[in-house]
């Protein structure tokens, strides 16, 4: 289609709003005939999955789940990651009547074994983005050709995908808003939601090499750190719809604002949903877009650009696949960061001293969670304040965030560190107290997770070491003890960032 000539589609129909698993298995029937393998990825869900949507019509389905953290290497799943994995295939499970198949290792060879098996003649699958598995997944297509058997590849996780938008010369967009209003919003409205199937006839098929139960792929830790993480979320298809329609009935009408306060609960929280695919994009898009006439337009175009965003950090990882190792600006790849494994410690932990960055770091931990802002606040300090590698930060949220997403998680790192598309600037230093009284001028988000300075005023708990002993003493804080001192100086190392930062350019 024309660069600028828009694709119109009717108005989307109503979203159901169901409980999916019990829904579908109370439909579903076996039998012996030839399988269509329908390979669960980033796709956990029935509903808008179009994978499954085109798997019905051609047979009957062998659907399976493979863990291949033989070709993600140092990018497979880290331990949040790994134990919302575990609940969401089981809810998935559920809505496919225990007819899905586990496997662990390299997922090529075990989808050759599985057509070999079952004489399969079409895999369908839902892409991905990443690297590594875009890589993958050219291999596994030109064996299959070898082979005659077709594997059909479906568009289930992203409004635009990469290579549909690109400027007038051809060239992707490195801009963000430019990006979005031009190319995204300027080209074709995405595609509506498919429904989820009424039946699904399943192939049955015996024990097969490398298939395990879920609780063999050991994705739960066996040291039980995850209780916080279990107790927080509600997993699955099902939760992520509820959701959704919370998000629009209590959290949409005051997002443009209430987004930036961690204490509002105004944000969707729906990046983990979105990541592991119990919800498309396209079901949240259209799902807002029928409040249009209900919600004021700014809110709602906001969280439209939210989505978007996510659209674009696949988009930069798509069309620059080294950005997680690399930054996009080759200025800074000589960038003299310090190697100081206390100070770092320190920030991973949440004892840095400063209660924001303290409460940000403690959610993440206690839930595989961090409110947005906050991640903004945590990374300015741990770039710039503490001039720690920006590839240090990635690591530590890869591992404790159960939304870590290698294109969200790469670009937004890079963006904190100046040196992304589209970033921040470097000399744009968060100053953590003042980003604290701004967006939790009450203390609320910080007593929840640093509960040790809830006695103190509403003034001090930004900033306990200005308070006097005597506040401190009747607040029961001991610095150094029961909450730690400040690790730095505020105002030398912003000083410190931007000499290194001008040190760049000479």
């Amino acid at each position: 289609m024309p660069p600028g000539q828009t694709q119109k589609h009717p108005t989307p129909y109503p979203v159901p709003v169901l409980n999916l698993p019990a829904a579908l298995s109370s439909m579903t029937s076996v039998t012996n005939s030839a399988a269509t393998i329908l390979w669960f990825r980033q796709d956990l869900r029935i509903y808008d999955n179009p994978a499954l949507h085109a798997a019905q019509h051609d047979g009957n389905i062998l659907p399976v789940y493979i863990l291949d953290d033989v070709n993600a290497g140092a990018w497979k799943m880290g331990g949040a990651s790994r134990v919302w994995l575990h609940q969401s295939l089981q809810e998935l499970n559920k809505s496919l009547g225990g007819k899905l198949r586990v496997f662990c290792g390299d997922a090529g060879s075990i989808l050759l074994e599985l057509i070999e098996k079952t004489d399969a003649k079409i895999v369908h699958w839902n892409r991905c983005y990443e690297p590594w598995r875009i890589q993958r997944d050219q291999r596994i297509k030109s064996k299959f050709l070898d082979r005659g058997v077709k594997a059909s590849s479906h568009n289930g996780s992203l409004l635009w995908e990469p290579w549909t938008i690109l400027k007038t010369d051809a060239t992707p967009y490195k801009v963000y808003a430019p990006y979005y209003k031009n190319g995204c919003l300027g080209a074709f409205d995405p595609r509506q939601p498919e429904p989820a199937p009424k039946k699904l006839h399943f192939a049955q098929i015996g024990t097969l090499t490398n298939e395990c139960r879920l609780e063999e792929l050991n994705l739960e830790p066996s040291i039980r750190w995850d209780s916080g993480i279990k107790k927080t979320w509600q997993v699955g298809e099902d939760a992520a719809v509820s959701k959704l329609e919370s998000f629009i009935g209590n959290g949409l009408q005051r997002y443009k604002i209430g987004r930036d306060f961690p204490a509002s609960n105004c944000t969707s929280r729906l990046s983990p949903h979105l990541h592991f695919g119990e919800i498309s994009p396209h079901h949240v898009w259209y799902r807002i877009k029928q409040e249009e006439a209900q919600f004021g337009s700014d809110d709602l175009t906001q969280y439209l650009r939210e989505i978007a965003w996510r659209e674009f950090s696949y988009y930069l990882l798509y069309h620059w696949p080294h950005i997680p190792e690399k930054p996009f600006n080759p200025k800074y790849a000589e960038f003299p960061w310090r190697h100081n494994q206390w100070e770092l410690t320190l920030w991973q932990k949440g004892e840095t001293g400063f209660p924001i960055i303290d409460a940000g770091m403690r959610e993440l931990w206690q839930t595989g969670y961090m409110h947005n802002r906050v991640r903004m606040i945590v990374a300015s300090f741990l770039v710039k304040n503490q001039l720690i590698n920006w590839r240090d930060g990635q690591a530590w949220f890869w591992d404790c965030l159960v939304d870590a997403d290698l294109a969200s998680n790469s670009a937004s790192w890079q963006w904190s560190a100046g040196c992304g598309a589209d970033a921040s600037p470097y000399f744009r230093i968060f100053n953590p107290v003042l980003q604290s009284e701004k967006f939790d001028p009450e203390g609320i988000y910080i007593k929840q997770y640093c509960p040790e300075l809830t006695g103190l005023s509403r003034k001090m708990l930004h900033k306990p070491w200005e308070a006097k002993t005597e506040m401190l003493k009747i607040a029961g804080v001991e610095l150094g003890v029961n909450y730690p001192k400040p690790i730095l100086d505020l105002k030398v190392t912003r000083q410190r960032a931007l000499e290194v930062e001008r040190s760049l350019s000479v």
